[in-house]
């Protein structure tokens, strides 16, 4: 099979999965996607949550790790039951882990090699645009930075699936850049899919579908979408160590909306590093 022919056999494949909306997940992450579902349940009890986690034997794991880190146990009493944990954690931190476990598994699925570094480097840049999202919410709006979080750490979630079947489809595409063009033109159908099925709220699923969107409109109150928008923004040029070379006279408007110039960024990024940080440590 030629490469041409190989590449529409996948494209038809990718369509027909989102048309039919059978989407293929590992089975650890539907796992855990129940979970998350389970922690939105009205008058749930910590009991009911214990047993669903212990389900999940990753996410288990990483709830009792946080739950005997410094940055939650000040006590420094251990803490072996999932119970405890979760009654320590919050249900919002508990959720959050959920969602990040998730998106583990995807990352881990199948990937090896070439493949399994193009998710790193996904996963990375995920974590972070995650823990800017946090910070400008809880700093500079009275939206839930919980919920900006988990919008920043799903901003790419089209990508990780994309990349996820492409791995089946070995030596199928002549370069790196035939790749991700491939990428670029399918993960936001994708990703739409995947919020869908997961059944995540329409602020969440608008701030992952146009957080690249040029045409987003200027506001006195900023939205979940401005957040994510603008820390894809800057993490692109914290990375780059460009954002002294900005021009700010000519930023996206989401940055506007957040009434971000350069001196309440820098202030802000100096105030926040240490918070940047353990955010970074929950997720990774």
């Amino acid at each position: 099979m030629n490469t041409k022919v190989s590449e529409f056999e996948f494209i038809k494949g990718l369509t027909a999965e989102l048309s039919s909306k059978n989407l293929v997940f590992p089975t650890s992450l539907k796992t855990t996607m129940k979970i998350r579902r389970a922690l939105d349940t009205p008058d749930i009890s910590n009991e009911q949550i214990a047993r669903i986690i212990s389900a999940e034997p990753v996410l288990s794991a990483q709830i009792l790790k946080l739950a005997n880190s410094a940055m939650f146990n000040r006590s420094g009493k251990k803490i072996e039951d999932l119970r405890a944990a979760t009654v320590l954690l919050g249900y919002g931190v508990v959720r959050n882990v959920a969602i990040s476990v998730g998106m583990k598994q995807l990352k881990d699925h199948q990937a090896s090699g070439q493949s399994s570094e193009r998710m790193e480097g996904l996963w990375s840049r995920s974590i972070r645009v995650a823990a800017l999202s946090f910070v400008l919410a809880r700093n500079l709006t009275k939206l839930s930075a919980d919920k900006a979080m988990i919008a920043g750490l799903l901003h790419d979630v089209g990508k990780f699936y994309i990349l996820n079947r492409a791995n089946l489809y070995q030596d199928l595409f002549v370069s790196e850049q035939a790749l991700w063009e491939l990428v670029d033109q399918w993960h936001v159908d994708i990703g739409a899919a995947i919020l869908d099925s997961w059944e995540l709220s329409e602020d969440i699923r608008a701030a992952v579908m146009d957080h690249k969107s040029l045409n987003l409109a200027m506001t006195v109150k900023a939205t979940l979408t401005d957040i994510v928008a603008s820390a894809n923004f800057l993490d692109a040029h914290f990375v780059a160590q460009s954002i002294s070379d900005l021009d700010w006279n000519k930023i996206p408007v989401s940055l506007h909306n957040l009434q971000l110039d350069a001196a309440k960024t820098e202030k802000l990024m100096k105030e926040t590093g240490q918070e940047l940080a353990a955010i970074m440590q929950i997720l990774s």
